[in-house]
C-alpha cells in the first residue's frame, strides 16, 4: 500500500474558463464518465495520450488518463470521490515513468462549475499533487532533492493545466449544449 503525504505539495494549479451556457445545463460527471478517447486527447494536443473509464473492484466510478506532463510519461488511475452535476473531486496514485525509472505521486483532480451572474458558468480545474512514501524512496535513491522535484512538477504541470482548462471547458460547454438538444 502506498502511502501518501498529505501534509506536503508537490505541486497545485488552479485555472478557470468562462463557458457560454447556463450553470443548470453542465453536468461535468457525466461529461467525465461518457468523455470519447479522441476527445480527451484534443483537449491539450499533444499531451493527452489515452484515456477510458472503468470501476475499482468495489464498484466505484473511475477515469484512467494516459498523459505527458513535462518529462514523465503519467498513468493517472482517478477514483471518484465525489460526482456531482457541479463538482467532481477524482483522486489517484499515479504512475510517473521518468527517465530515472517509474513511481508514484498521489494527484486529486477537482473539477469544478459555478454560476456567474450573466447566466454563464466558470469552470475551474484545479490540480493537486502531493508526494507518496515510494516517490520519497524515489528521489533518495537518485539523489535528487525533494525541491527541485517540485518545482519541475509545478512548472510542468502548471504548465499543463493552463492549456488544457480552456479545452476541457469548451468541451463541457459542447456536451452540455449537444444534451439540451
Amino acid at each position: 500500500m502506498v502511502a501518501v503525504l498529505e501534509d506536503r505539495i508537490l505541486s497545485q494549479s488552479a485555472y478557470s474558463a468562462e463557458i457560454d451556457v447556463p450553470l443548470e445545463a453542465i453536468d461535468i460527471a457525466d461529461w467525465l464518465f461518457t468523455l470519447p478517447e479522441a476527445e480527451y486527447q484534443r483537449c491539450c494536443v499533444p499531451d493527452h495520450i489515452a484515456a477510458g473509464v472503468t470501476t475499482t473492484d468495489d464498484g466505484r466510478r473511475m477515469s484512467i488518463n494516459v498523459e505527458q506532463i513535462g518529462s514523465g510519461l503519467v498513468v493517472q488511475h482517478y477514483i471518484a470521490e465525489v460526482a456531482e452535476k457541479n463538482y467532481c473531486r477524482m483522486n489517484s496514485i499515479s504512475d510517473v515513468f521518468t527517465a530515472n525509472g517509474r513511481t508514484q505521486v498521489n494527484v486529486v483532480w477537482e473539477l469544478i462549475a459555478e454560476a456567474m451572474d450573466d447566466g454563464r458558468t466558470r469552470y475551474t480545474n484545479r490540480v493537486t499533487a502531493h508526494p507518496t512514501d515510494v516517490f520519497m524512496a524515489f528521489l533518495a535513491e537518485h539523489g535528487l532533492s525533494y525541491e527541485d522535484a517540485a518545482k519541475a512538477r509545478q512548472d510542468a504541470g502548471g504548465d499543463h493545466n493552463s492549456r488544457e482548462t480552456p479545452m476541457f471547458a469548451a468541451s463541457i460547454a459542447r456536451r452540455a449544449l449537444a444534451n439540451r438538444k
